[in-house]
């Protein structure tokens, strides 16, 4: 199934979003719905609220009067840890099991308001983030909601900046005004979806563009999926994409360390379920002596395409990735040289549909860059 994390900060709008996405198709698993079920009368989790916050956070009837115990629990942060200390595990637990019982195409939005501030973002396919500026939010929540005016502050202080926010956001919902069209949104999850069950990868044609200032955060999100699927090995941002400046495909290249091929083989199919699909073994063109060999991944999402490339940390291919990359981020010259050609070719080779026929009317002029690289490595060194 595709995990979609969706999130907001309270009176974002996010459950609309929400309600859009299964009007869609989607199995919406809403996190404030679970945190009510765990907290039904009778539950383990309402007793240890009360031991914890006391018996006025009770209606007469015995269930839980929220307010109340919004008004204890947001009023400092060692109480709001104390609630999500009770809370937290049992909701993972309910969350879980729903999970387990979608089908196997499902597409599974995860509507959960603390994503952020519990770090979760690298454990979903891909993560939504629906936003609403903070005088929206207040308006909606005293107004819509009758929220006190002091209590809707605090719940909004208490949660993750915006900043915060869009640091993890693969997609971006403003919703503060009309609410937003998904339907190009459904259509790149339901793709998305089909890639990962299917084991295929988002591919085009060599079309190179101008540097776009969104690369370098869109690739510490997905490095750090790739690095979680992995164990927490290392990835390094490689490729055109990662030198500041410089026109590329818009195509993120990330290299993950393994310590021989045996381990990334037994990576494949963990990195298969997290969004990046095995492509095949191969070897790197030699620029030097040593085993140029690696393993292939790219990315499932046809919204953002991903190469990842599987190589032995220390190895000569895993050094010339990196000292390849900062060899252009250094010489400006190189920089203009290696655009113009990128650019010529990406013209001839617009047709190419893998890009392969492109990849390869390159090697000359990386052949010819083998030394100035060495001679950058070796200054850098000395």
């Amino acid at each position: 199934m595709l995990r979609v994390g969706l999130t907001g900060g309270i009176g974002s709008g996010k459950s609309t979003i929400a309600r859009l996405l299964a009007e869609n198709g989607a199995v919406v698993i809403d996190a404030d719905k679970l945190a009510r079920e765990v907290l039904e009368p009778g539950t383990d989790g309402l007793a240890e609220v009360v031991k914890a916050f006391g018996e006025d956070v009770l209606n007469a009837d015995g269930t839980l009067d929220r307010a109340a115990l919004a008004a204890k629990a947001f009023a400092t942060e060692e109480a709001r840890q104390t609630l999500n200390g009770i809370t937290h595990p049992r909701i993972g637990a309910l969350t879980g099991q729903r999970m387990s019982e979608a089908a196997e195409d499902a597409v599974v939005v995860h509507d959960i308001p603390l994503l952020v501030e519990r770090d979760m973002a690298a454990v979903y396919h891909l993560v939504i983030v629906v936003f609403a500026d903070s005088a929206t939010r207040l308006e909606r929540l005293v107004t819509s909601r009758g929220m006190d005016r002091r209590d809707a502050e605090n719940r909004i202080a208490a949660q993750a900046t915006d900043e915060q926010r869009r640091a993890v956001a693969d997609v971006w919902l403003d919703n503060s005004g009309e609410v937003p069209d998904v339907t190009a949104l459904w259509d790149r999850l339901v793709g998305f979806e089909k890639n990962v069950r299917t084991g295929s990868y988002a591919s085009g044609s060599p079309i190179v563009v101008p540097y776009d200032e969104r690369w370098p955060a869109q690739a510490r999100r997905i490095a750090r999926r790739i690095s979680v699927a992995a164990g927490g090995r290392h990835v390094e941002h490689i490729g055109s994409t990662a030198v500041p400046g410089l026109a590329a495909k818009d195509v993120l290249d990330f290299q993950l360390a393994v310590e021989d091929m045996e381990t990334a083989d037994d990576l494949r199919e963990a990195l298969a379920q997290a969004g990046f699909p095995y492509v095949g073994p191969y070897v790197d063109t030699p620029r030097g002596e040593g085993d140029w060999s690696k393993r292939l991944h790219a990315g499932a999402d046809p919204g953002r395409r991903v190469n990842l490339h599987l190589r032995v940390e220390g190895a000569p291919n895993w050094r010339w990735a990196v000292d390849f990359r900062d060899w252009l981020r250094h010489d400006a010259q190189a920089r203009e040289e290696y655009a113009n050609l990128k650019l010529e070719l990406s013209q001839r080779f617009a047709a190419d549909a893998n890009g392969f026929a492109y990849g390869e009317a390159k090697e000359p002029w990386m052949e010819a860059a083998v030394g100035r690289v060495e001679a950058y490595r070796g200054g850098q060194e000395s």
